[in-house]
């Protein structure tokens, strides 16, 4: 009977009104004192066509999502009106005929029959949290409703109700459970959808579509035939779940919270289509590997800068060990083989090499520091596209040595990565990955690569600057360096062809991270594997793990790869024999590189031999070195089977010739010659 009772004191409140006068009841309601009115709704990460890609909820886990009247369908705006409060722009907060109405029903029938609290009244108790059965609860809401009236319009006393009215569960406001129960913002509700959402919040709990859909059905029909519309023959049925409320890119969510706490809403420039795709990517990456094998998966448009996807793990949660609260794409680690193209750029550009200048893959040592190859195989005299595409670890450190490592560290600060050196001053192993760096930081670097050599801010959110950007490279060196790398073989089963991808994989020390990079005309992929704790993964290769899912990416992101730039006009294309003299064969000033006993050796004719043409042609004599044979003449293979240690080769042209060989085991002599 409390609630009965309360209905009773509200009417009497009401004459007792009447029968002040008009200045004690406008003091009475002026010294009201109300709650806050300042609704905190939840920070909304938007796509860049102004979807919902995640929201994060509000106080005790609450969902409710900020909204404007011209956000909200109108036919549901007139639905709740006509229903809930039909006189709601002509009374003052309190619909006394409405009240009186009700009193008189409960007096008759001891029990309420009709309602008589208008949307202010409503609004009143959802401020408040207040009960509804109480006579202080109903009398305090009555009193709040006029002094509300009297301090807000209609309209902004309407959006409170349509930010706080409840749904079931911890879903507050119109637009939170448009997109719970429906799956789609307010102004798109049907009559249906909004006949169900006016329903709810009288009994939000026992009205739960997918807990009693029942009551929730019977309860949407007494709203559509109250307001006279007929049921439809195949009317929807009510939602019988609830729908997963959009928590896309979890990552990027917490970066932008945590660099604009305040802000509450973030305008990214994430494609939703595209971000779905690589976050289902980045789970069957993980799938079948060891435990805490993590992944994270970048894409942008390196033509304008736009991030279109950012997956900074696979799983938002620490299940499985792989610590998915660590945002990946952030984090510094050792890029390995990754920073190889940007060496040979800035070699191209010093004019100490072209991609067909031969360089020596051999033992060298500087100092105490002696890289090797992964493999622990040296191939001697080769050219520089090749010793790029078989990512051989010797050439890009004697490269460093002649650049200097100040010059590398420079080149990755113009692309606006930021290197992190652990012991303060870079060295040569720099060039092999002893250097801390993100998958953002390589995203930026291959992205300026892509564009010629022009670096640009990537661009997460609308506000973000994409102007400026120094050239990492000129743009021939750029198209050089995309050449060799379009020209890698993809991994086995990809649709994509050699040509249509420039990539590079790398694999760090210790086998802790697998990178696969690349880019077409358009798109700039990044993909790394590892553990997040930084402990190794045994048997992690990026041509193996990671350059499988970054061809996966580009064939989600669309049929066909963009097609990859021309050569710049004043590009020198031409084979070794025909590069000017200084670029044929590159030659370190410093490099102390250490004499193989094991190696095979060129014994006649001797290095820098003037020798006259001879239709006999030229007699090679070698030594040491493991059978079969391979002899090259200016980096053109001759013979490959020679299971001997004499031959002879016939030079097509006059001029200086470099004959060199390889043994079995990928060890190599040469020499530089003359013929007249």
């Amino acid at each position: 009977m409390n609630r009965v009772a309360a209905a009773l004191a509200s009417g009497v409140l009401l004459l007792g009104l009447a029968a002040h006068g008009r200045d004690r009841v406008e003091s009475w309601i002026t010294a009201t004192q109300l709650p806050p009115l300042l609704t905190t709704p939840a920070v909304e990460v938007r796509a860049r066509d102004g979807s919902l890609l995640r929201a994060l909820a509000v106080e005790d886990g609450r969902m409710r999502l900020a909204l404007h009247l011209d956000e909200t369908d109108p036919q549901f705006i007139e639905m709740l009106i006509a229903y809930e409060d039909k006189r709601f722009y002509s009374h003052d907060g309190v619909d006394k005929r409405a009240l009186v109405r009700a009193v008189a029903q409960a007096a008759r029938h001891g029990k309420i029959v009709s309602g008589g609290s208008t949307l202010t009244m409503q609004v009143a108790r959802l401020l408040e949290n207040s009960g509804t059965g109480s006579v202080r609860g109903k009398l305090r809401q009555i009193r709040l409703a006029l002094a509300l009236e009297r301090r807000m319009s209609k309209d902004q006393i309407l959006t409170l109700y349509l930010l706080h009215a409840p749904y079931g569960g911890r879903i507050e406001g119109v637009r939170a459970a448009s997109h719970v129960w429906f799956g789609k913002e307010p102004r798109r509700l049907t009559r249906a959808e909004s006949a169900l959402l006016v329903a709810l919040p009288q009994a939000p709990e026992s009205r739960r579509p997918d807990r009693h859909p029942g009551a929730a059905r019977a309860a949407r029909d007494r709203v559509l035939a109250r307001l006279g519309y007929s049921r439809e023959p195949k009317q929807a049925d009510v939602p019988h779940r609830m729908q997963p409320f959009a928590q896309s890119a979890p990552h990027l969510a917490a970066y932008l919270h945590a660099a604009d706490p305040v802000a509450l809403r973030h305008d990214t420039r994430i494609d939703p289509r595209l971000q779905q795709q690589m976050e289902a990517l980045a789970r069957r990456a993980v799938t079948g590997q060891a435990v805490g094998v993590s992944a994270a998966i970048m894409v942008a448009d390196h033509t304008n800068g736009d991030v279109l996807a950012y997956v900074g793990s696979p799983a938002y949660s620490a299940r499985d060990g792989a610590l998915g609260f660590v945002d990946m794409t952030r984090a510094l680690r050792s890029p390995g083989s990754t920073l190889k193209p940007l060496i040979y750029g800035l070699a191209f550009d010093r004019g100490l090499v072209h991609p067909d200048t031969l360089i020596n893959d051999a033992p060298v040592a500087f100092g105490r520091y002696a890289p090797q190859n992964f493999d622990g195989v040296f191939r001697g005299m080769l050219t520089v596209r090749d010793a790029l595409t078989l990512s051989l670890n010797i050439p890009p450190v004697v490269l460093t040595h002649e650049l200097g490592p100040a010059h590398l560290m420079a080149g990755l600060k113009r692309a606006g990565t930021d290197p992190v050196i652990p012991s303060g001053a870079p060295g040569l192993a720099v060039a092999l990955g002893g250097v801390g760096l993100s998958l953002q930081d390589l995203m930026q670097l291959y992205a300026g690569i892509a564009r010629g050599g022009q670096a640009r801010p990537l661009t997460i959110t609308a506000a973000d600057s994409a102007s400026g950007g120094a050239r990492i490279m000129s743009d021939v060196a750029a198209w050089q360096v995309t050449h060799i790398l379009s020209n890698i073989t993809p991994p086995k089963g990809s649709a994509a062809r050699a040509g249509e991808i420039a990539y590079k994989t790398g694999t760090s020390y210790g086998h802790r991270d697998a990178w696969a990079i690349g880019f077409d005309g358009r798109h700039v992929v990044g993909i790394w594997l590892g553990r997040p704790d930084g402990t190794p993964v045994p048997g992690a290769f990026g041509g193996d793990l990671a350059a499988p899912i970054l061809f996966e990416a580009f064939g989600r992101i669309g049929p066909k790869p963009v097609p990859l730039r021309s050569p710049p006009p004043d590009t020198l294309i031409a084979g070794t024999a025909r590069l000017p003299q200084h670029l044929r064969v590159f030659r370190s000033r410093t490099a102390a590189f250490a004499p193989d006993p094991q190696r095979p050796q060129v014994r006649f004719p001797p290095d820098g031999a003037v020798l006259r043409s001879s239709e006999d042609g030229v007699p090679l004599k070698f030594e040491a070195g493991t059978l079969p044979l391979t002899v090259l003449i200016n980096g053109a293979p001759v013979m490959t089977t020679l299971r001997r240690r004499e031959a002879v080769v016939h030079p097509e042209t006059k001029g200086f010739a470099r004959i060199a060989v390889i043994d079995a085991k990928g060890r190599s002599d040469s020499v530089l010659i003359r013929l007249d």
